[in-house]
């Protein structure tokens, strides 16, 4: 398995994105839906199900890293100069586009069943397009810096103990919407990504 298709992205903050999302497709909320204060994080997970076995999956993991950061930076600065790219019907229609597109892969999967509509909610919240559209309209909005680091498989040591199961032999990508690290609540990029993730697996 490639580690593109073995990859994974999230948005970790704020922590209520998924509702947020749902909203403003919904309706209820406009535009930007997160505060010029608030910390925005994101998340790359290369090797997720399988990690990353060898030196060339290392270096497919750290090729592939690069390119999403560059990606980021290309999208955010596209939304900067979009004279349509701060309108709620423009952005609302852009998530319509990739929801209907998200329905069809759905629904031609049969693997996958999604009983109730709050679990196609969160499927839809958790998509990466959407996420990565959400994530750079809001840099772009407020003009904001980005900051990433691409962290190398994790073995034992660095890990808590719970988890491991998730971490370990993972190569991790995380960008904040910040100009250092001064400006995030700790002087470790990685430390609100373990709290989310601790948070996450605790309720689970």
């Amino acid at each position: 398995m490639s580690v593109l298709t073995d990859s994974y992205m999230g948005m970790f903050l704020p922590e209520d994105i998924g509702h947020r999302i749902i909203h403003f497709i919904e309706g209820r909320i406009q535009f930007p839906f997160i505060n010029s204060n608030e910390l925005m994080g994101v998340f790359f997970i290369f090797g997720k199900n399988h990690g990353l076995s060898d030196k060339n999956n290392v270096l497919e993991a750290t090729d592939l890293a690069k390119r999403t950061i560059a990606s980021l930076t290309n999208t955010a600065r596209s939304y900067h100069v979009s004279a349509t790219a701060e309108d709620s019907t423009f952005i609302r229609h852009n998530y319509a586009k990739n929801i209907m597109q998200l329905s069809v892969e759905l629904s031609s999967d049969h693997t996958i069943d999604y009983p109730s509509q709050v679990q196609r909610n969160r499927r839809i919240a958790g998509d990466p397009r959407i996420l990565t559209d959400c994530y750079s309209q809001h840099i772009a909005y407020f003009r904001q810096d980005q900051i990433f680091e691409i962290f190398p498989p994790f073995d034992n040591q660095n890990l808590p103990s719970p988890l491991k199961k998730k971490l370990q032999g993972r190569m991790v990508l995380l960008g904040y919407n910040v100009k250092d690290r001064n400006s995030l609540p700790s002087s470790s990029t990685l430390l609100p990504f373990l709290n989310w993730l601790n948070k996450v697996d605790t309720k689970q």
